[in-house]
């Protein structure tokens, strides 16, 4: 018998288009969409499927992901096929509380929403800046940074990429400090703002504000966080981790490999592109995954797994 375990991608996969299918073909996935237009107070189905300057902006990017992949998560359901345990890397992790049973999707929706008003507010453009560190492993990158100020590791995403963050200046720096121990190249990234990094910590604070109106329940199945690497059970834990996540390092491989050998065989991704499908080839290529991505999809993922 299979373990499953749905997994949702962060800021970054979005692309124009995304869950028109959803929104076209079946009536829960418009239910979506169309309840994510009345909290928000803008058509989503507008900003998600037709060319716009908003949609790679941090404040609409993350409403924009979590619809979509509610909508795709809720098709996939009502077909039968319910996970395990749920997991989402960074942004995505709002979905997998959905998928876990401990926040609506009205909540989820609205709360991603002010979560990407504060992390784009936060820090002035231009101050801060994320870069890719390729082919170096992640305990060469801590060490070099432990000399660093103002730069902390954002995503340890698999075997030989990890995200760094930090002020500008800092990142700079450790990129050429990186390079002189070994990384095969740094990759400066295409973002608004140092995410994951402490100069979120005010983000991080303010969103504390919003979840405190948002009511959370104890997990039907368990969900894994971004800041622990570790299944989360009870409700009480659920704010304070979400909290930290915005100024904390995404533990995406760790996350992976403790799901590996608790003996999860088969991971869904839901939502656009295959971004954590990469990440799991260089974490584990033997085990199952699944994308889904078009309406297409639901039905081969049907005849893989009921």
């Amino acid at each position: 018998m299979s373990k499953i375990a749905f997994i949702y991608p962060g800021q970054g996969a979005q692309v124009c288009g995304m869950g028109k299918d959803f929104y076209e073909q079946t009536e829960i996935g418009k239910q979506v969409f169309d309840l994510a237009s009345n909290l928000l107070g803008f058509s989503v189905p507008e900003l998600c499927f037709t060319e716009n300057d908003r949609l790679d902006i941090t404040e609409y990017t993350q409403a924009a992901m979590v619809t979509t992949s509610i909508a795709m998560t809720k098709v996939l359901e009502e077909k039968g096929i319910k996970p395990d345990v749920t997991a989402g890397l960074s942004l995505g992790e709002y979905c997998a509380l959905y998928a876990a049973g401990v926040m609506s999707e009205a909540d989820a929706i609205a709360t991603v929403r002010q979560r990407g008003i504060f992390m784009q507010e936060e820090v002035p453009v231009g101050q801060g800046a994320m870069a890719a560190v390729l082919g170096l492993d992640a305990a060469a990158i801590e060490n070099v940074l432990a000399d660093l100020k103002d730069v902390q590791i954002a995503n340890y995403n698999c075997p030989g990429q990890i995200v760094i963050s930090g002020k500008t200046a800092a990142v700079d720096l450790a990129c050429e400090k990186l390079k002189e121990a070994g990384a095969k190249r740094t990759v400066p990234l295409k973002v608004s703002g140092p995410f994951h990094s402490g100069m979120l910590l005010g983000a991080g604070e303010k969103l504390e504000k919003v979840l405190e109106q948002v009511e959370v329940h104890t997990p039907v199945v368990p969900y894994v966080a971004n800041v622990t690497a570790d299944y989360v059970k009870e409700a009480d834990c659920v704010k304070p981790l979400l909290v930290k996540q915005v100024s904390s390092s995404v533990r995406w491989q760790q996350s992976m490999e403790m799901l590996l050998a608790d003996g999860v065989d088969t991971f869904v991704e839901i939502g656009p592109g295959k971004t954590l499908a990469g990440f799991m080839k260089k974490i584990n290529r033997t085990v199952k995954v699944l994308n889904i991505e078009k309406l297409e999809d639901i039905e081969k993922a049907v005849k893989e797994l009921l």
